[in-house]
């Protein structure tokens, strides 16, 4: 059976037979693991290199990079050979008529909505006068917070678990009332370089909420990084039908820089909390987007 695995791993390394995203890789690491089973009663191979000629040097290398990886990329690895697909699915949009009151409302978006305590709280301060949609990428959080809507009675809200790059103008469009307020608040900074991709604001989600934003509308972004507030504030300065509050309302105090001073949604993000409490700036900047 181990030899049986061993050939068939090193077929997938050597000769590409495995359709998987992560073949050689996951071969890499299982081969390093097998051969020095396999090295005493295989008399063919070298001490110094392995069955198709790698240096086995080079195995002890590659199997000492995948102990640095972390534990959900090692099980990828492991189960490489599954070739699971991971494409995105847009969400689909629900009976509208089934989780609102009255859908023909003015629509509240919050992307990457959490726990959703704060639309909650919204939600019950505003009965019959606003929808509140949360879109949260964690599956857990949204079934919890469903669960909380409930337990207020609160017909005028709703949680959806999706993807909101990609599932965001679907949504909207398709619901009978206008949208007039989108928040994204302290989303998740992913600082590496190379995870910037992850960021939830990427410029065809900035297309599609300046698409489906009526008139007046709003847009609401914040952040206890400055690197991720800048990241956001510098894709929606360069709208041209958005127009800052503060040159709209003068009562919306702004900083030299131009971040707003305080929080305009009378309530404070459960990230703010924490941030706050350890000493960080919250840095904001809300849009009205022009006739």
């Amino acid at each position: 059976m181990a030899l049986s695995r061993f050939l068939q791993l090193h077929n997938s390394y050597y000769h590409g037979t495995s359709s998987s995203s992560f073949p050689k890789t996951a071969a890499n690491l299982a081969l390093s693991s097998l051969i020095p089973h396999f090295s005493p009663s295989l008399p063919s191979f070298s001490r110094s290199c392995t069955a198709s000629g790698v240096p086995a040097a080079q195995l002890a290398s590659d199997h000492h990079h995948h102990q640095h990886l972390t534990s959900p990329e090692l099980v990828a690895l492991e189960y490489a050979d599954l070739n699971l697909s991971y494409k995105l699915v847009p969400a689909q949009a629900p009976d509208w008529n089934q989780v609102f009151g009255d859908p023909t409302l003015p629509l509240t978006v919050d992307i990457g909505c959490g726990s959703g305590r704060l639309l909650l709280w919204l939600a019950k301060q505003n009965p019959d006068v606003r929808n509140y949609l949360g879109l949260e990428i964690r599956q857990k959080l949204v079934k919890r917070a469903e669960v909380w809507a409930k337990d207020l009675s609160l017909n005028n809200i709703h949680f959806l678990f999706a993807n909101a790059t990609i599932s965001f103008k679907q949504l909207v469009t398709s619901y009978p009332g206008p949208l007039m307020f989108v928040s994204i608040l302290c989303p998740d900074p992913h600082f590496k370089k190379r995870h910037h991709k992850r960021r939830v604001l990427q410029k065809p989600l900035v297309d599609a909420i300046i698409d489906t934003l009526m008139p007046d509308g709003q847009v609401l972004i914040q952040s206890d990084v400055l690197e991720v507030a800048l990241d956001m504030r510098n894709q929606f300065d360069e709208v041209e039908a958005l127009k800052h509050m503060d040159a709209v309302n003068p009562t919306l105090l702004c900083d030299s820089e131009g971040w707003l001073l305080s929080n305009p949604m009378g309530i404070r993000t459960e990230r703010e909390i924490h941030a706050e409490l350890e000493g960080s700036r919250i840095y904001r900047r809300m849009y009205l987007k022009q006739i």
